[in-house]
């Protein structure tokens, strides 16, 4: 029997999942100081529905480059991106903008929530250019449900930092995403905060949610589904 996430919905048996997005041969080359840099070499990498993935690896091995091929800020220069088993790569600017909002949220290090914004305010964000719109039932629920339903009406500078990290997760999650990407998650979070915040992605993951996060902190790979480490652009590790 499939259990109840605390966000709300029945994580998927695994014989349910299906493939949330994938990279198939992935290429990405930069030109940079009249060089050409390959920042990935025939990455090939499938995330299901549901799964918490965390990428490892040194700096400059093409994390960050990963993640913006999977949350398609960027392209690649050679292979295919997959969201949802549909080709996206040869996707205008205005239509990964559109797929990007309605299937992936993100979450970041450093939170990137507005100061004079309340924490409701900022969680509702990603809807403001939605005419027809009103977020701010889902909101208050989301905020309920990472444990701040009394901080609604305070300011990033009235929450610690793993309050504001929950604040980001509830915004990642405003739009119903498919795959929620974490960039260095935990990096300004002590170890018990952290720790707590990696709960919050496991509960995500539960309600069929997939969590895909880029890090140093050996703590999120604790309580990842696989690893993936990044040594020169290419996969050297995926357990």
């Amino acid at each position: 029997m499939n259990q109840t996430s605390p966000l709300g919905s029945p994580s998927p048996a695994p014989e349910l999942r299906r493939q949330a997005i994938a990279l198939e041969s992935v290429v990405k080359r930069y030109e940079t100081g009249g060089e050409t840099v390959e920042a990935l070499s025939g990455v090939d990498l499938t995330v299901q529905t549901g799964e918490f993935v965390s990428i490892v690896g040194p700096s400059g091995s093409g994390k960050s480059t990963m993640l913006n091929l999977l949350g398609l800020l960027d392209t690649p220069t050679r292979g295919t991106v997959r969201l949802r088993g549909r080709d996206v790569t040869e996707l205008s600017d205005r239509e990964r903008t559109r797929a990007r909002k309605a299937s992936i949220g993100f979450v970041f290090q450093d939170f990137h929530l507005l100061e004079t914004l309340t924490a409701m305010e900022n969680v509702t964000m990603p809807t403001m250019f939605d005419r027809d719109r009103d977020a701010t039932d889902r909101a208050i629920e989301l905020l309920s449900r990472v444990g701040l339903a009394d901080r609604t009406d305070h300011t990033p500078n009235e929450l610690s930092g793993g309050q504001k990290q929950r604040v980001a997760i509830a915004r990642s999650l405003i739009n119903e995403p498919e795959i929620v990407l974490a960039d260095e998650p935990t990096g300004n979070l002590d170890r018990d905060t952290g720790a707590t915040i990696l709960e919050e992605f496991r509960h995500i993951c539960d309600g069929g949610v997939s969590v895909i996060a880029v890090t140093h902190d050996e703590l999120v790979s604790e309580y990842a589904d696989r690893t993936i480490e990044l040594i020169d652009g290419v996969i050297s590790r995926d357990k």
